[in-house]
């Protein structure tokens, strides 16, 4: 890996990309912990911002309002003590909040900015800590850390993908219809591959891996195979 200004220490990076549903998180969870490395969640920090939008009353089509309010947002990640990933926003617990479908769908309006891309870029790449860090969104290996070591594209059928959905959000008691999270999946698809800036896609020398039908064991073994063998 060359040396560039945000990894002056070379420190190992996995990038996991996927769409909506595709397993992203939980497997960049499950391989972080494998490994014991750092792990960042990047769709959560568009999902604060669409929450952020929402919260304070701003106009979410206002590209200008929308990344002059991001410089006075305090963002902070914990775990809790089952391990959960817990989001706090101006000392806020926003864990719960930032994950229903409508502020996914807003994720990916606020994500179609270049200005706000650009400002939580450096956000992103303080992330990078010792042993390593896995990253997970929709531009890691493309735009964010495109020097890293393993660059993994994780996909799904959209069957799966939103029956995975539908199942999380039950978990969360959060009430929603398979059609009405099939439709916002699909909906958050096409403005994230459709977006003039940092559109969902492959990177050239990514990995791909469909995990339709692949158990999160063995989608993380094989992502730590690929691991070693580019190590």
């Amino acid at each position: 890996m060359k040396d560039k200004p945000y990894n002056s220490m070379n420190i190992p990076i996995i990038t996991i990309d996927g769409p909506s549903g595709s397993g992203k998180g939980t497997i960049s969870k499950e391989v972080a912990n494998i490994l014991g490395w750092k792990i960042l969640d990047s769709g959560s920090l568009y999902r604060i911002t669409a929450f952020a939008v929402r919260k304070y009353n701003l106009n979410i089509n206002n590209e200008v309002d929308v990344k002059t309010m991001l410089s006075s947002l305090n963002i902070n990640f914990d775990i809790s003590c089952n391990g959960e990933q817990l989001i706090f926003l101006n000392q806020e617990n926003i864990t719960s909040l930032v994950r229903d479908e409508k502020c996914g769908i807003d994720a990916s309006i606020v994500a179609r900015y270049p200005s706000v891309r650009g400002e939580l870029i450096s956000l992103q790449r303080s992330f990078i800590e010792t042993p390593g860090l896995v990253a997970d969104g929709r531009d890691m290996g493309t735009v964010v850390f495109p020097e890293a070591g393993l660059k993994i594209f994780l996909t799904a059928s959209l069957e799966e993908r939103a029956k995975r959905r539908h199942k999380q959000l039950k978990e969360l008691g959060i009430n929603v219809s398979l059609t009405a999270v099939s439709r916002d999946i699909s909906i958050r698809d096409k403005q994230d591959q459709e977006r003039e800036h940092a559109p969902l896609v492959p990177a050239s020398d990514a990995c791909i891996i469909d995990s339709s039908k692949m158990s999160i064991k063995e989608v993380s073994e094989e992502i730590i195979k690929l691991h070693k063998y580019s190590d």
